[in-house]
């Protein structure tokens, strides 16, 4: 395999660059132009024929007025980059998307209801990927099952159980680790895991029973002990904060001592800072999958390092498939 190069989008070139420093090389340079008619262009100014090419972008919509311009946006300019890079001789093409677009939309839930993370994956397909790398995508089971390309999803828990030893060292009350709803279980079951065995000590699991139609969500019932004890509530993202609020308010409720939040994902829509800043939580951790404004109580855990060494692994030929255990 050639050598490494790393690309990314404009709007994604500060987090590129900290996945490249890690590796020890420079991000590729690209010239990506918008025409006064609403298109674009993108192409790779490095030579990039018999490389192993990465492009490193997340897929998100910028806020209203922001210079980055909406999830489509950032999908259609990453798609014709990566036909670009293809078409310009690539040996092998990986897209790393640490934040996926659409994964949440993994089955019909009502008539007639769109597969969108399998159309995306066969986008991603038809430009050339060789390769898709996330961090935590909503839901791995369909994920997997939507590409025929080589997938892999690594799990942010090695960043949150560093963040969470540091923090629960010294803490004497019992731990549980809960999970927002019952879809998490699974997650939530991993990281307590690994918690007790870092921490020596038993951790118990609890969860919180949750509906969703449309935006509507219900339910709220708790499954588990919690009283005097310090509680994780451990989730793939918080976007509304609607999951977060209502599992935070049944915990303080059942008589948790202490609440904290771990997301791999912190998308913040619409009000959700503003109900996480009115919750009684002691601190919310996400990664910086996403861009981060500075925000009280958000703590932002690096995910450069985790996405770095996958890169160099599939690069020089594995083991990465043990980063995704």
């Amino acid at each position: 395999m050639g050598p490494i190069k790393v690309f990314s989008l404009d709007a994604g070139a500060e987090f590129a660059g900290e996945v490249a420093a890690e590796l020890g090389v420079s991000v590729a340079a690209h010239e990506q132009r918008d025409f006064t008619d609403g298109e674009h262009k993108l192409r790779p100014l490095d030579d990039v024929e018999g490389a192993d090419v990465y492009l490193v972008q997340s897929l998100y919509s910028d806020p209203p007025g922001a210079a980055g311009g909406s999830v489509d946006d950032k999908l259609v300019r990453v798609l014709f980059f990566l036909a670009a890079l293809r078409d310009a001789g690539a040996a092998r093409l990986t897209a790393v998307i640490p934040y996926l677009c659409y994964a949440r939309k993994d089955r019909r839930t009502k008539l007639r209801d769109p597969l969108s993370s399998r159309y995306l994956a066969s986008l991603l397909e038809a430009m050339g990927s060789d390769c898709v790398v996330t961090i935590d995508v909503h839901n791995l089971a369909a994920f997997e099952n939507a590409f025929r390309c080589r997938t892999l999803n690594l799990p942010a828990r090695p960043l949150f159980l560093d963040y969470a030893v540091e923090l629960l060292r010294d803490e004497s009350r019992g731990l549980v680790v809960v999970s927002p709803d019952v879809g998490g279980v699974k997650r939530a079951e991993a990281f307590r895991a690994d918690l007790a065995e870092r921490l020596g000590r038993d951790v118990g699991q609890a969860f919180v029973e949750k509906y969703r139609s449309a935006d509507q969500l219900s339910g709220g019932t708790l499954v588990g002990e919690v009283r005097d004890r310090c509680a994780l509530v451990i989730d793939d993202l918080i976007a509304g904060g609607g999951t977060i609020e209502r599992a935070t308010g049944a915990l303080h409720r059942a008589g948790a001592a202490r609440i904290l939040a771990l997301a791999s994902h912190g998308q913040f829509a619409g009000d959700a800072l503003q109900k996480l800043a009115a919750l009684p939580l002691e601190a919310v951790a996400v990664t910086d999958s996403l861009p981060q404004a500075g925000v009280p109580r958000l703590n932002i855990l690096r995910c450069a390092p985790l996405l770095a060494e996958a890169i160099r692994r599939l690069h020089d030929g594995g083991p990465a498939i043990e980063l995704s255990l």
